[in-house]
């Protein structure tokens, strides 16, 4: 609720908003008026967007220039160390083994002197258009599984090929997200298009149940968010 409020007084001083995710920007526009405000989302299928009134917020993005391949973990992981919320930053995107991150223009400066190093590889920073990765569209490998239940932990058991005490485990030391707020209950009902991450696994979205069986078990279709 604090960062309703918080995002709600900032979009009335300034016209726009932090960067959202799906979860805290349906909380915000939830208490809109309808018709209030306008959506900025940097390529289509962005997940983190901007909440704003009348003029677009200005935003840079910039490309982090290395000569070692990076994951996305590493990158948001670096980010984090920086010690900023990440409501200050944007999707991060790989594609092409080029690297790339959203940010507003205030935060340009900042960028440019702290993150000089990602697991210790120099790295350096340069702009790009903002709509230079307007059409970018992100990639995704199909899983499909079967299952008795909607169960969270039952769904990602399956995704693993673990079982389900293991999947409380992971719960207990918070490795778990779920549509990004960390995941407590094991026994969740999973709703389409809802998203999970799994430390050292993965980020997953259940896209629909595509059929049942003749033992009424779910076929499940996953989608797997994968760098490109």
């Amino acid at each position: 609720m604090y960062l309703v409020e918080k995002t709600i007084n900032k979009l009335n001083s300034d016209g726009y908003s932090f960067f959202l995710n799906p979860k805290d920007l349906h909380d915000v526009t939830s208490r809109l008026k309808k018709n209030s405000y306008n959506i900025y989302k940097p390529y289509p299928d962005s997940e983190k967007n901007i909440i704003y009134q009348k003029k677009e917020p200005e935003i840079i993005l910039f490309e982090i220039i290395t000569n070692s391949p990076l994951r996305h973990q590493d990158i948001l992981g670096t980010l984090y160390s920086l010690q900023i919320d990440d409501s200050l930053f944007g999707d991060i995107v790989i594609t092409n083994n080029h690297y790339y991150f959203y940010t507003f223009s205030y935060m340009q400066s900042f960028f440019e002197m702290e993150l000089v190093k990602i697991r210790n590889t120099n790295v350096s920073l340069v702009t790009h258009d903002i709509n230079f990765l307007k059409d970018y569209q992100p990639i995704f490998e199909e899983i499909q599984i079967i299952t008795s239940s909607l169960r969270i932990d039952s769904v990602i058991a399956k995704i693993i090929h673990t079982n389900r005490d293991q999947i409380k485990e992971l719960i207990k030391d918070k490795k778990i997200i779920y549509n990004y707020d960390l995941l407590t209950n094991p026994s969740k009902i999973i709703h389409e298009n809802d998203t999970f991450s799994i430390r050292k696994y993965g980020k997953y979205k259940f896209e629909k149940i595509k059929a049942t069986t003749k033992k009424n078990n779910l076929i499940l279709k996953i989608l797997k968010y994968t760098q490109n």
